[in-house]
């Protein structure tokens, strides 16, 4: 899918649609229990335990592969069977409810297609997923890296930011937290730039 502006949109104007809680993350919750309060509309539910809950279920370690629906999601929103992209994305979420590439499709498709409700929908949880990561840090350094709890998460905030596919890719471990560093063409001028990831969770199922 490309980048539009519109996407760098979404992620700068998350904020007004997070709560308090955002920031202060309660004891740990069962993830279906937390994809139900979403998906009834409860907006107080924390976005960054829903996705730690999500890294410690089986769904995250024995869920199916969904890499074929997610490749059609993307080809069928391209060619603007939106339809079809709500099917396969729909079986997405089935599997993993933060995937927020599938919660993007969705919102487009159901954009497209006229249903304000649900597009709305789709963009609030997208908008709170990616808030999520980038209220955990800045990126700028190991120590204030943005949290992920897969190596997707960190090609999808990168994209979502309008930034490109980074130059270099190094593993790093200090202070006994694992970490990627990736070295990227800054779009505003022509340094290098890194964005630093904290992947303790990636690295504890093997990466």
């Amino acid at each position: 899918m490309r980048l539009t502006t519109s996407l760098i949109c979404i992620l700068l104007s998350a904020t007004p649609f997070l709560s308090s809680a955002q920031d202060k993350p309660k004891s740990a919750s069962n993830y279906q229990t937390l994809v139900e309060r979403v998906k009834k509309g409860d907006q107080t539910v924390n976005f960054r335990e829903l996705r730690l809950a999500y890294s410690e279920s089986s769904d995250f370690t024995n869920g199916p592969d969904t890499t074929d629906q997610k490749k059609a999601m993307r080809q069928a929103l391209n060619n603007k069977d939106f339809a079809k992209a709500i099917q396969n994305a729909d079986t997405v979420l089935v599997s993993n409810f933060v995937d927020m590439d599938a919660h993007f499709v969705e919102y487009v498709a159901y954009r497209e297609l006229k249903n304000p409700e649900r597009a709305d929908f789709h963009k609030f949880v997208l908008q709170n997923l990616l808030k999520s990561i980038t209220a955990s840090g800045d990126g700028k350094t190991p120590e204030t890296a943005f949290e992920v709890i897969d190596v997707d998460e960190e090609y999808l905030l990168l994209r979502f930011m309008g930034l490109g596919l980074p130059k270099k890719q190094s593993y790093m471990h200090k202070n006994g937290h694992y970490y990627d560093a990736l070295t990227l063409n800054n779009p505003a001028s022509t340094e290098e730039r890194v964005i630093y990831f904290n992947v303790d969770i990636p690295a504890k199922h093997g990466m």
